[in-house]
């Protein structure tokens, strides 16, 4: 298991140096000196260009530039934006909502994307079947722009379950409509791949052994269906968290969710590359680390994998 984990951590540093590398590229291959778009309207001096060019090394050459970047954020340090404000601190203030509200909506697909899926897949060709199937089907169809405007007038404005808008703090219960609204769209593939995961294992050997053996339903189908089944769904929401983090980005801007996605999307529009570059770093780590930790999870589901060397 210890030489397993040391040998995905090592796979996952040329990903990390890979997608760095192509995110700083893309980042500042965009046109136009961003030294001038901190003026906006305004035309600076040329000591003041040179001054700012030489304090964020646009001075230097690229790789260089790239490399003390690199050696800022081995060290920790991930700059500073435009305006003169710390990287770190504005990820301190703005990740753990993100992460609120991704650990929220990776819990509503486990809950009921799962149940809704299992119940689907154990009554195959039902009322509750076909409806989920059809229900899924136009989640799955409509965007999640439209998702979200339609959700925010149904259930914030008319009928007043939840506040339209995140609150200041961003507390729990301001983020479950946010959250649903995050989740709807992979929640729909929870629930088919799900329900066709526990078609296919309700039909192996073992689970009519266990059946013969006399045990009963409620043991078989948590243990030996339910069980065996959540390996492809776990892939699933492993890869989906990543996703939610990074993409929250339109959802938190409808909701004003002062998150890490809202941040990034003011960021994109104020065209600060040194804090875009940072914070999509720190999403490629996440989602490096969560990606080895679901991997080592796969052998708690299913006892037949096992690590080896």
């Amino acid at each position: 298991m210890i030489w397993y984990i040391v040998r995905r951590l090592l796979q996952g540093i040329p990903v990390f140096f890979g997608s760095t590398f192509i995110i700083f590229t893309m980042v500042f291959a965009m046109p136009g000196n961003p030294v001038l778009r901190m003026f906006g309207d305004r035309t600076p001096s040329p000591q003041q260009i040179a001054a700012l060019e030489e304090k964020f090394h646009l001075d230097q050459p690229f790789l260089s530039r790239y490399f003390l970047y690199l050696g800022d954020v081995l060290q920790g340090d991930l700059g500073t934006t435009y305006a003169g404000q710390s990287v770190n601190e504005i990820l301190a203030r703005t990740f753990p909502t993100t992460l609120r509200l991704a650990l929220l909506a990776v819990l509503i697909q486990l809950i009921i994307g799962v149940l809704a899926g299992l119940i689907s897949g154990l009554r195959k060709g039902g009322i509750f079947d076909n409806a989920t199937l059809l229900i899924t089907l136009v989640i799955i169809s409509m965007p999640v722009f439209v998702f979200a405007f339609v959700a925010q007038w149904i259930f914030g404005i008319n009928l007043g379950w939840f506040r339209p808008t995140v609150g200041a703090g961003a507390p729990w219960s301001d983020l479950i409509l946010p959250a649903i609204v995050l989740a709807g769209l992979n929640m729909a593939y929870v629930v088919r791949l799900t329900r066709a995961s526990v078609i296919e294992t309700n039909q192996n050997d073992f689970v009519r052994m266990a059946y013969g053996k006399g045990l009963s339903r409620g043991r078989v189908i948590p243990v030996h269906v339910l069980r065996n089944s959540m390996i492809p769904v776990t892939t699933n929401l492993a890869a989906d968290f990543g996703i939610l983090i990074v993409g929250a980005t339109v959802t938190e801007g409808i909701f004003n969710v002062p998150g890490v996605g809202n941040e990034l999307f003011k960021a994109i529009n104020r065209h600060d590359t040194p804090e875009i570059v940072s914070i999509v770093t720190i999403l490629v780590i996440v989602y490096v680390l969560v990606n080895i930790a679901i991997d080592l999870l796969y052998g708690v589901l299913d006892p037949r994998i096992r690590y080896v060397k």
